[in-house]
C-alpha cells in the first residue's frame, strides 16, 4: 500500500492531468445522457401491463392514451375543429372524442347521457389524446398554444412534459445552493481558507466523472438525475476532509510533504474504505428491487461513491501536494469552539436518553410500516402547481377518468360481443370504443375503410378502448383492474391483454411491495456483515445498525402521525439511502470511543469522543440535511420533494441519535465492547 501511494504522489502532475482530461470528457458526456421521466418504464419486462404495452405497440399504431385535453364554452362543431387542429400536431398519434363513439349528426339527447357526458358536458369538450413518448415536450407545448391558457390538460404525457421543463432548472438551483452551503460549512470547520476549495474541487471532479460515465447506461431516471449529484456531494464530503486532517497531523512530525501524504493515506485508508463500503452496500441494495428504477439509482450512487473514493485516494492527494504551500499561507485559527460542554451534557443525560430511545424503538417501527402509500405518478404534482390546477378543472366537470386498452384475439365476434356486454355492466366503465360497439357485430370488416378498421382490429387482435370513471390510482382503481382482467380471462383464457395508466400503477404496486422486505433485509444484512468483519465484534454491528434503523423508522413515523400519504418509491429509497449514508457517523463515534477508552475511563471517554467527532459528523450531516430540505422545498415534483424531505429529516434523526444517544449506549455497553481487550492499559484507564 505504501509503495502504491508513493508512486501516486511521485506522479502528481501526471495524475492531475489525466483526471482533468477525464473531467473534460465526462463533462461533455454528461450532457449526452438521456433522462427518463416515466416511472412505468421501469416496471419489470415480464409484468402483465408491460407485456400488454409492447404487444399493443406491435399490433396497433397510436399507443395508449396518455393525455386529456379540455376546451370550454364550445359547440360540437367548434369542438371538432379543435380536435382536427390537435390531430395535426407532430407527435399526436391518436385523438378520440364523442364522434368516435356516436353519430353526432343525430341529436345527442337520443343517446345514453352517460356516454355523451364522458366527452361533452355543460358546453365543455374533453379529448382523449395519445402523445408519442419521444415528442411529449413539443406536442404538449403545441397543444397549449392551440387551446390557450384558459383551457386545461392533464395526463402522464403532460406531467412528464412538466417534469422535463422544470426538473433541470430545479436541480441546478438545488446543486448551486448546496455547494454554497457546503463551502460555508467547510470554511467554519477547516483551518485554512483554501482547504474548502480543495475539498470541493475533488468532489466536483468525482461528481462530473460519475455523471459522464452514466452515458454507459444510455439513460438515467429522473430520480437519479435529480438526486445523484447532490447525494454524492453530501455523502462523500467527509472523505476529503478526513484525509486533509490526517495530512496536517502527519506533517507535524514529518516535514517532508510527500512522505507525510503517504503516511496520511496509509493511516486513513482503512477508515475511509470501511465508511465508503457501507455506503456503497446501502446503495447497491436498491439494485435488487424488481422495480428497475432502484437499480438505476443504486448503481449510479454506488458508482459515484466508488469514484469519490478513487478521487480521494488518487486525485485529491496530488492536488493537496501541489497547493500545500498555499494552504500553509492561508492558515487561520479554529473557528469552531470545543464541544466538550456538549459531551458533558450527553454524559449527564445518557441514561434518560437511552431509556427514551428504548421506549420509542418498537412504536417507531410499527408506525413506520403503517403509512398509506402512493405507488404511481398521478399525485406527482401538487394542487398548487399549474398541472394540479388543470387536473382539478377537468375533474370538476368530467370527474376522475382514465382510459384503458383491452386486446383480445380476433376470431369470434359473438365472444367479443359477449365480453363487451359484460364489461358494460361495470358501473365504472362509461364508454367502450371497439369493433362490436362502434361498428356493430353484424357488419363485416370488409365494409369498413382501412383507416377505421386499423384502429379497431389488427391481423391478430381486436382493440377495445375503455373509458373508466376512476382516478389513476385508488383502491377502486385497483379493484376495477382486477375485475376487467377476471372478465376478460373468462372469455379469452390466457390470451387477453390490458394496458393503461391505472393498470400500470396496479402492477407497480404489486412489484414494489414485493421489494420492500427483500431490499431492507439485504441492506441491513450487508452493512451488518461489513461491520462484523471490520469491527470483529458481534455486539457492535447490532448496536450500530439498530441505532440508524431506529432513525429511519422515526423518519417514517412523521407522515404516519401527520396523515400524509407516502410515495412508496421514496419509502424504499430512503430506507436504504439513510442507512448507507449515515451509518458512517455511528462508525466514527464507535471507533473513536474505543480509541479513547485505551487511555481514559469510560466517563472521560464519552466526553472526549463526543468532542472529537462532533465537528466531523456535523459537517457531513448538516450538508446532507440542507441538501435534502432544499430538494424538498424547491422541487415541484412531489416524489422528489418528498424524497428530499425524507433525506433531510432522516439525516437530522441520525445526527441526534448518533450524537446524543449512541454515546450513552456505548457507555452502558462498555464491558461488552472492551471485553476482548481487557489489557492492563484499559484497566489502568478505568481507575484514572
Amino acid at each position: 500500500m505504501k509503495k502504491l501511494y508513493g508512486g501516486i504522489v511521485k506522479s502528481k502532475v501526471l495524475v492531475i492531468i489525466l483526471f482533468l482530461i477525464a473531467f473534460a470528457v465526462c463533462m461533455v458526456c454528461s450532457r449526452m445522457v438521456a433522462v427518463n421521466y416515466d416511472i412505468n418504464d421501469y416496471l419489470p419486462s415480464d409484468t402483465k401491463s408491460t407485456v400488454s404495452i409492447e404487444l399493443l405497440e406491435t399490433e396497433f399504431s397510436g399507443g395508449i392514451p396518455n393525455a386529456r385535453v379540455m376546451v370550454t364554452n364550445v359547440t360540437v362543431p367548434q369542438a371538432l375543429e379543435y380536435k382536427a387542429r390537435i390531430a395535426e400536431i407532430d407527435g399526436i398519434t391518436a385523438i378520440t372524442w364523442l364522434d368516435d363513439s356516436v353519430d353526432i349528426t343525430i341529436p345527442l339527447v337520443t343517446y345514453d347521457q352517460k356516454t355523451v357526458e364522458t366527452y361533452y358536458k355543460d358546453g365543455s369538450a374533453v379529448f382523449t389524446v395519445t402523445v408519442h413518448e419521444d415528442k411529449r415536450l413539443e406536442a404538449v407545448e403545441a397543444m397549449r398554444e392551440i387551446i390557450g391558457d384558459d383551457n386545461a390538460m392533464t395526463g402522464t404525457a403532460v406531467s412528464t412534459a412538466e417534469s422535463i421543463a422544470n426538473t433541470v432548472k430545479e436541480v441546478l438551483k438545488v446543486t448551486a445552493i448546496a455547494v454554497i452551503f457546503a463551502l460555508i460549512v467547510l470554511l467554519l470547520t477547516t483551518t485554512s481558507w483554501l482547504e474548502p476549495l480543495v475539498v470541493l474541487c475533488g468532489i466536483g471532479v468525482a461528481v462530473i466523472l460519475n455523471n459522464g460515465t452514466n452515458l454507459l447506461f444510455g439513460e438515467v431516471s429522473f430520480v437519479t438525475n435529480a438526486a445523484g449529484s447532490v447525494l454524492q456531494l453530501a455523502v462523500s464530503l467527509d472523505y476529503s476532509v478526513f484525509l486533509l486532517h490526517r495530512f496536517n497531523e502527519c506533517r507535524e512530525n514529518n516535514p517532508d510533504a510527500k512522505s507525510a501524504m503517504v503516511e496520511a493515506l496509509c493511516k486513513s485508508t482503512s477508515s475511509i474504505l470501511s465508511s465508503g463500503l457501507t455506503t456503497v452496500i446501502g446503495f447497491l441494495a436498491l439494485v435488487l428491487m424488481q422495480f428497475r428504477i432502484g437499480a438505476d439509482l443504486g448503481i449510479a450512487l454506488a458508482k459515484g461513491i466508488g469514484i469519490s473514493l478513487i478521487t480521494v485516494f488518487v486525485f485529491t492527494p496530488c492536488l493537496i501536494l501541489v497547493v500545500y504551500k498555499l494552504l500553509d499561507k492561508t492558515r487561520h485559527k479554529k473557528l469552531m469552539p470545543s464541544f466538550k460542554w456538549f459531551g458533558k451534557g450527553v454524559l449527564k443525560a445518557a441514561i434518560p436518553l437511552v431509556c427514551v430511545f428504548v421506549l420509542v424503538v418498537a412504536p417507531a417501527y410499527l408506525a413506520s410500516n403503517a403509512n398509506s402509500y402512493l405507488y404511481g405518478s398521478s399525485k406527482i404534482f401538487g394542487e398548487d402547481t399549474e398541472y394540479g390546477r388543470n387536473t382539478a378543472a377537468i375533474e370538476e366537470i368530467f370527474g376522475k377518468n382514465d382510459t384503458y386498452v383491452l386486446m383480445v384475439p380476433v376470431g369470434s365476434t359473438p365472444t367479443e360481443k359477449a365480453l363487451s356486454d359484460e364489461l358494460h355492466t361495470l358501473p365504472e366503465i362509461t364508454d367502450i370504443i371497439s369493433y362490436v360497439d362502434t361498428v356493430g357485430a353484424e357488419i363485416p370488416p370488409a365494409y369498413l375503410d382501412d383507416a377505421t378498421l386499423s384502429q379497431l382490429r389488427s391481423e391478430n387482435y381486436s382493440r377495445m378502448v375503455l373509458s373508466v370513471s376512476v382516478p389513476a390510482e385508488s383502491s377502486q382503481t385497483f379493484e376495477l383492474v382486477e375485475n376487467i382482467r377476471t372478465i376478460a380471462e373468462k372469455y379469452y383464457p390466457g390470451t387477453s391483454y390490458l394496458a393503461g395508466g391505472g393498470v400500470s400503477t396496479y402492477d407497480l404496486k404489486q412489484t414494489v411491495t414485493e421489494d420492500m422486505v427483500k431490499v431492507n433485509l439485504i441492506a441491513i444484512g450487508a452493512v451488518f456483515i461489513v461491520l462484523l468483519i471490520s469491527m470483529r465484534s458481534l455486539f457492535l454491528p447490532v448496536l450500530l445498525v439498530l441505532s440508524i434503523e431506529t432513525a429511519v423508522w422515526l423518519n417514517l413515523t412523521v407522515p404516519y402521525f401527520t396523515d400524509e400519504p407516502v410515495f412508496y418509491l421514496a419509502y424504499l429509497i430512503i430506507s436504504s439511502v439513510q442507512l448507507g449514508a449515515t451509518v458512517d457517523y455511528a462508525i466514527l463515534m464507535t471507533e473513536r470511543y474505543r480509541e479513547n477508552r485505551a487511555v481514559l475511563n469510560k466517563k472521560q471517554a464519552v466526553v472526549q469522543t463526543v468532542s472529537d467527532v462532533f465537528v466531523s459528523i456535523l459537517t457531513s450531516g448538516s450538508v446532507l440535511t440542507v441538501v435534502g430540505f432544499l430538494m424538498g422545498a424547491l422541487s415541484s415534483n412531489q416524489l422528489l420533494a418528498q424524497l428530499g424531505v425524507f433525506l433531510g429529516r432522516g439525516a437530522l434523526f441520525s445526527l441526534v441519535i448518533v450524537l446524543a444517544v449512541l454515546p450513552g449506549l456505548l457507555y452502558l455497553s462498555d464491558k461488552i465492547i472492551i471485553r476482548k481487550k481487557n489489557t492492563a492499559e484499559y484497566r489502568k484507564a478505568d481507575f484514572q
